[in-house]
């Protein structure tokens, strides 16, 4: 593939949903000199979405890929067992290899969602992390000193807290930096939050006589909640989000947020962007703003067809306080409200579907139920929250 020197397209790729590059004027250098680099990102399968602030490396790999470099992703499948402890305030637990080799099935066709995969290298890093013994950790440690490692912010604090920190935790950074080793990459991208991580691949490049790579982080977005998008928490917006969904979780994101989804998660083009910022600061109503991103990122991940479709559903079901015209069917095993929401997959417990009674939520032909042994019967409409719907046949 021919490599693009095009300025603007390179100032753009070094700017937009940038945080910090190390080191800018190297990387500036290589993009403008024409040379193929070998572009590394890795996301660990610790749920089985990836969510639209995985996206943001995810566009800006793309964004490579679209000037011709080469893309390496990497799907964590080794360094997920053990856990990075980034952004964690506390410890995080090993996971167990069937629960991480259930959550990457469908890794590579989410991330082909964004990236043309026939064009990526897409590997696991057990297939060399998993085979380094004992001396070759030995070896990578001896590049790194404990202060630098108890100097990291959330360690530090955990440390100061009196909380446990396990030396595994203290072995990630080495494994993913040995990654970078591993594909001889010449960037690597990756969150604000993963700053030592990378810098650790450029030490173990230095120690291995390869040049250092450069890095690119990228902010962190906030979940629908205004919090730090996670999927522990459960306020994210996922790549494989059916298109209703999808759209009604973008209806609910904060309003202060929109110009920064904008720019983070799509591709809008930044004088539209521009025009959205200028439209807020002089009282627009934000719900109309909100509409143009929830119909983009049902477009991104879908089609344009599926965002008309999408706005209707919303327009319908919650402007219009309407039940959607199709909805699904079905004929219950059995005709207690607790039983249907469950089979429905609404609820997914039997204790949940009484949480969601209990709170109000669940309403038969549009008539909110307290009642755990209420019944439903043939032509009822059921409702839970604001978008599930279904008919009993």
């Amino acid at each position: 593939m021919q490599i693009s020197t095009d300025p603007k397209k390179i100032e753009a790729l070094l700017i937009r949903g940038v945080d910090e590059v190390i080191s800018l004027e190297s990387l500036r250098k290589k993009l403008l000199g024409g040379h193929q680099l070998t572009v590394k990102l890795g996301i660990d399968p610790t749920s089985p979405n990836i969510h639209i602030g995985r996206s943001i490396p995810l566009l800006k790999l793309r964004d490579f890929q679209e000037l011709g470099h080469k893309i390496v992703f990497i799907i964590g499948d080794f360094t997920g067992v053990i856990g990075d402890t980034s952004d964690k305030d506390s410890e995080r637990p090993m996971l167990e290899k069937d629960v991480v080799e259930e959550n990457l099935k469908t890794y590579k066709e989410q991330a082909g969602k964004i990236l043309d995969i026939s064009k990526c290298s897409v590997l696991r890093n057990s297939d060399w992390l998993g085979r380094l013994s004992y001396a070759d950790v030995g070896e990578h440690a001896d590049a790194f000193s404990v202060a630098e490692f108890i100097a990291r912010d959330n360690v530090r604090r955990r440390l100061e807290a009196g909380t446990r920190v396990s030396l595994r935790e203290m072995l990630y950074p080495l494994m993913q930096g040995y990654d970078s080793v591993h594909v001889k990459a010449d960037v690597e991208l990756g969150g604000t939050d993963q700053r030592f991580n990378l810098l650790a691949g450029r030490s173990l490049q230095e120690r291995f006589g390869q040049e250092p790579q450069d890095i690119l982080t990228n902010p962190l977005i906030e979940g629908i909640d205004g919090r730090k998008m996670s999927s522990s928490w459960g306020n994210t917006i996922n790549l494989t989000d059916e298109p209703n969904d999808m759209f009604g979780k973008a209806m609910k994101i904060p309003d202060e947020y929109i110009v920064r989804y904008m720019t983070l998660v799509t591709r809008i083009s930044v004088e539209r962007i521009a025009e959205v910022q200028e439209a807020i600061e002089t009282g627009a109503n934000p719900r109309d703003l909100k509409v143009e991103l929830a119909k983009e990122l049902v477009t991104m991940y879908h089609n344009e067809s599926a965002a008309k479709e999408a706005e209707a559903y919303f327009v319908n079901t919650f402007a219009k306080k309407q039940i959607p015209d199709e909805i699904p069917e079905i004929s219950p095993k059995q005709p207690d409200i607790i039983s249907v929401l469950v089979e429905m997959g609404f609820c997914q417990s039997n204790s949940d579907a009484r949480r969601a009674v209990e709170g109000g939520g669940v309403k038969i032909n549009n008539e909110k139920i307290s009642s755990f042994s209420a019944q439903v019967k043939c032509g009822d409409i059921i409702q839970k929250g604001k978008r599930f719907f279904v008919k009993i046949v």
